[in-house]
């Protein structure tokens, strides 16, 4: 009683004022929310003491059955006395087994009595100008599906029991598994599910009878913390409809627009649980893990909506990844009260799960939900009803102190001749010769045609009655209706007042409606200024960013390009020089076999003037045999005295190297990076395994081992040094080189300064007579040499220019 005070009742209080409400219960598995939301025996739980609220509230001025009907779209239809009649007696005609008395329909008489009468509550404020009705709807979310508790399932004939005999094993046949609902969006953007069953219902125990049918259907089972644990979530959804009286005060408005509904959904979670706890297998570990998911994507939900209230974000709250929180997206984006119920269980093996739960409880406290909005109210003068009712008492004893019916007789002589009417019968026709249907229907329509004549005759009757007393009493009314005039007078003026003050009234709203439209117009034109503003400096900024990126680019680029234009020009330079100092070279080549041919020739001259008169034919001279290259060819050194004529080029034998000349194999290691240099030697290294890095494997088949390095020299030329060594065994397995020689291979500029300076200094010793012959001198002639400094060991073989040297 006190938790129903403190949580249900407010939320019970604006159901009935036209507001929506959300209760439900959340705990570790075993921790008592279905006990909270039913309760037992003389202790009432919230839902039958939210029910026994709102009946005592409502209860004379509920509506009768069938005159508000469910639209099948969230909302509802009224209708006249008429079909709301019609819709009765349809539904009377199809029970065929006699109704039981609301007081004896108890399904359980363990839930007799739960609400003692000096605990009975009412709310305050309800409109008596109303007419109210209410339906209620209970669902199951199951596995993340929407089943209809309230569904009558039907029956499949093809699947009946048959035995041996061919005779029906039992009288009832199989039933057909229950279809899963959908979640539809109605016209208000209200979540609402399509198709569910919604009973109108008139009174607390009938409710409650409902409730008890759809939780005999509810999904439980037994495990390990609970005998009768739920494996569902369930929503017992309270629907309430209330129209206004029309100006009589007699019947319900016919008009949808003035219909309010509200609805109060009380839901009870189903309890999250541990399956190292509950050793749950096959359907209990899925719904297990369907129940925890739902829960998890609750609090997901929640902890963002937070976050948005309290840091300013606008992150999209997950509501559609669970249908708990799809259903209920409504009450948390503010279209109702939510209140939550956490229900704790003492147990110490519950310690860390109730940590849990009560650190979520404590963020749901700072979760606020806007009100919703009072729904707007008929404009007719209220206390219709009352005046209604005074009336009919008036009448009622005016007419018993002249001897007229008595309060009652009416209403039931005409209950007992409505209830006297036949029932129609079938009227289809199924055969041309069918002469019973239309008899028969002749036959009822007259006998109603009968009753209507005597409730016509009985209306005139009592009507006539009642004429009479009218007129005996407007005598009575003459006299007073001198001074209601006077009456009416003065209230025309009031009123004539009162309308101008009305007018008056409506210029100033206009006014203030327009000034407000204004000021709205303005603040969103300055929203606008204001963002194009941000945009625009943000812009701006980005260009400057741009800008000087693209300035500091631009710096940079120049840079290099100066610099490749710099390293550009400097090869230029050293290519140009080098070609200068090859073409310098070709001609003094070209000038030194012209020297050589004028000194064979003078030579010639000269032996044919020393040889002895008596020689009658001079001997031809030799010719003198020329290399096969002129590259290859390596002049001898001249004198300064003339030399005869040579008669061949000078040969140098071969130089073997007994070390290399062996069966030792070589490890040629050569850098990819290395640069093939013309210089006049070249390493030859036959039969050789050549390796761009190291590899134990090329070193354990080979005995010698060479690296050829490249290093730029203190000149700018690129000179190359063969490391040599020896491949030695260890003892762990594996191989070691020790490096005992170092060659170097150089190559020169021919026209260096300093060999120039020799040339001239050579030339000028000479004189002009050997000037000439200074072209021959091999020591002037070479100034390209090749540096080879060789060790104990002496390395690889040379190819001069493509020819083993």
């Amino acid at each position: 009683m006190e938790l129903f005070e403190d949580v249900a009742k407010p939320l019970v209080d604006d159901l009935i004022h036209g507001k929506n409400g959300l209760l439900f219960t959340y705990g570790v598995t075993g921790s008592g929310k279905t006990y909270t939301m039913t309760g037992s025996a003389g202790q009432g739980g919230l839902l039958p003491r939210s029910l026994d609220m709102i009946f005592n509230s409502i209860g004379p001025f509920q509506a009768k059955r069938f005159v508000f009907k469910p639209d099948d779209k969230n909302g509802m239809e009224v209708q006249n006395q008429v079909d709301a009649l019609l819709e009765r007696q349809k539904r009377d005609s199809q029970q065929t087994v006699p109704r039981t008395p609301v007081t004896r329909q108890r399904l359980d008489p363990e839930f007799a009595d739960m609400i003692r009468p000096d605990e009975a509550c009412r709310a305050d404020g309800v409109d008596e100008d109303s007419s109210y009705s209410v339906f209620v709807s209970y669902i199951e979310i199951y596995n993340n599906y929407i089943y209809d508790l309230l569904e009558d399932t039907p029956a499949d004939p093809l699947k009946a029991k048959w035995n041996s005999g061919g005779t029906p094993l039992r009288s009832n046949t199989e039933f057909i598994p229950p279809q899963s609902k959908i979640l539809r969006e109605d016209q208000n953007h209200n979540m609402y599910v399509a198709g569910c069953t919604e009973v109108e219902v008139k009174s607390t125990d009938e409710a409650f009878d409902v409730f008890w049918k759809g939780q005999k259907k509810r999904r439980i089972a037994n495990t390990q913390l609970n005998r009768e644990s739920s494996r569902s979530h369930s929503v017992f959804v309270i629907k309430l409809a209330q129209a206004p009286l029309d100006a009589d005060g007699d019947n319900v408005l016919q008009d949808k627009n003035q219909v309010a509904v509200s609805q109060l959904c009380l839901v009870d979670l189903a309890g999250s649980e541990r399956t190292s706890r509950t050793r749950a297998e096959g359907n209990r570990l899925r719904e297990a893990g369907n129940i925890n998911q739902s829960l998890m994507t609750l609090r997901t939900c929640i902890e963002v909506l937070r976050e948005n209230q309290m840091c300013g974000t606008n992150k999209m709250v997950p509501y559609r990844d669970s249908k708990v929180t799809h259903f209920f997206k409504n009450y948390f984006d503010g279209e109702g009260k939510v209140r939550m119920v956490v229900c704790v269980n003492p147990k110490a093996d519950d310690y860390e799960e109730t940590l849990l739960v009560m650190r979520f409880a404590e963020m749901t406290q700072e979760v606020e939900v806007a009100r919703p909005v009072d729904r707007p109210i008929c404009g007719f003068t209220p206390g219709r009803r009352q005046r209604n009712q005074a009336f009919k008492d008036e009448l009622t004893r005016r007419l018993e102190e002249r001897g007229g019916p008595v309060d009652g007789e009416i209403p039931a002589a005409l209950t007992q001749l409505l209830q006297s009417l036949p029932p129609l019968p079938p009227v289809e026709i199924s055969d041309p010769s069918d002469d019973q249907t239309l008899p028969r229907l002749i036959e009822v329509l007259e006998r109603r045609h009968k009753i209507r004549q005597n409730v016509k005759e009985e209306y005139d009757k009592t009507a006539n009655m009642l004429k009479a007393r009218l007129q005996e009493m407007d005598g009575s009314i003459m006299s007073k209706e001198n001074y209601i005039h006077e009456q009416r007078g003065k209230l025309s003026e009031k009123d004539k007042l009162i309308q101008d003050q009305r007018v008056e009234i409506e210029r100033l709203e206009k006014n203030s409606k327009m000034l407000e439209y204004k000021i709205d117009i303005l603040q969103k034109t300055t929203n606008i200024y204001e963002e194009d503003k941000r945009t625009l400096q943000h812009e701006l900024e980005s260009r400057e960013h741009r800008l000087q990126r693209e300035v500091s680019d631009k710096k940079r680029m120049e840079a290099r390009m100066q610099g490749m234009v710099q390293d550009a020009k400097h090869q230029w330079e050293k290519e140009c020089e080098r070609r200068v100092n090859a073409k310098q070279l070709e001609m003094q080549n070209k000038l030194w076999v012209k020297d050589e041919k004028l000194k064979q020739l003078k030579a010639i001259v000269t032996e044919c003037k020393v040889e002895r008169p008596e020689a009658l034919t001079p001997r031809p001279p030799e010719k003198p045999q020329r290399p096969s290259r002129e590259k290859d060819r390596v002049p001898a050194k001249r004198s300064h005295s003339p030399s005869p004529v040579p008669t061949g080029a000078p040969v140098r034998a071969h130089h073997r190297r007994s070390h290399s000349a062996g069966n030792e194999r070589w490890v040629d290691h050569k850098p990819v990076t290395n640069v093939d240099l013309d210089t006049v030697l070249q390493p030859n290294l036959p039969n050789a395994i050549k390796v761009s890095t190291p590899s134990e494997k090329a070193l354990s088949k080979c005995d010698k081992y060479v690296l050829t390095h490249q290093e730029v020299a203190s000149d700018g030329e690129i000179q190359t040094k063969l490391i040599k060594g020896e491949v030695f065994k260890t003892r762990g397995g594996g191989q070691a080189v020790q490096f005992t020689d170092i060659e170097t291979l150089k190559q020169e500029n021919p026209t260096a300064p300093s060999r120039k300076r020799r040339s001239s200094e050579t030339h000028g010793a000479q004189g002009d007579e050997n000037a000439e012959g200074g072209w021959t001198d091999v020591e002037n002639r070479c100034s390209v040499a090749v540096e080879m400094r060789a060790g104990s060991n002496l390395g690889p073989g040379y190819q001069h220019h493509g020819y083993q040297k």
